[in-house]
C-alpha cells in the first residue's frame, strides 16, 4: 500500500531564508517553494533587450526598469515570484525592509518559456493585478515574434 508524505509547507521567512543561500531560484506560492526553470540563451537576450530598451524610453521620467533578479511579493496571495522585467514607478517600495523584495511595479513583462507559459497566462495576471501600482502586464514568446499585452 503506497502512501502519500504530506508536502511540507513554509512560511514567507523560512522560504526567504532558504532562497538567500540556494543555488537556484524559486518562486514562493502560499507556503509551497517552486523551484524556477533554467533561462535559455535566447530568453535571457530578449530580457536585456527589453530591459535597455524600457530604460531608454524612460530616461528623464520617474520610472525605472529591474531585471529578474530582484523579487517580487504579492500580499494578497502570499506569492513571491521573479519576473522577467519590471518597471517601478517613483521609488521602489520594499517589504518589510527587505533591499531584494519589492511591491510596487507598474509594468510587468514576461518572456515565455513551454514550461511557465500557461501558468503565467493564466494565474499570474491575477495574482499582478492585485498590486494596486500595477497597470500593464506584456508576455512576449521567445520562440516566434509574439507579443501579448
Amino acid at each position: 500500500m503506497l502512501t502519500q508524505t504530506p508536502q511540507r509547507t513554509y512560511t514567507p521567512d523560512e522560504y526567504r531564508k532558504l532562497e538567500e543561500t540556494a543555488e537556484f531560484r524559486s518562486e514562493y506560492r502560499d507556503g509551497e517553494i517552486v523551484p524556477m526553470t533554467g533561462g535559455t540563451i535566447n530568453h535571457n537576450r530578449i530580457t536585456r533587450n527589453i530591459c535597455t530598451f524600457l530604460q531608454l524610453g524612460l530616461r528623464g521620467k520617474n520610472a525605472e526598469p529591474f531585471m529578474s533578479d530582484l523579487r517580487l511579493w504579492i500580499p494578497r496571495y502570499r506569492r513571491a515570484t521573479y519576473p522577467d522585467v519590471m518597471v517601478i514607478s517613483g521609488e521602489p517600495v520594499f517589504n518589510e525592509g527587505r533591499n531584494d523584495e519589492v511591491l510596487n511595479p507598474i509594468l510587468i513583462v514576461e518572456v515565455l518559456s513551454n514550461s511557465k507559459e500557461d501558468f503565467a497566462r493564466t494565474n499570474k495576471f491575477r495574482f499582478y493585478h492585485s498590486i494596486p501600482e500595477f497597470r500593464e502586464y506584456i508576455l512576449v514568446d521567445q520562440y516566434e515574434f509574439l507579443v501579448e499585452q
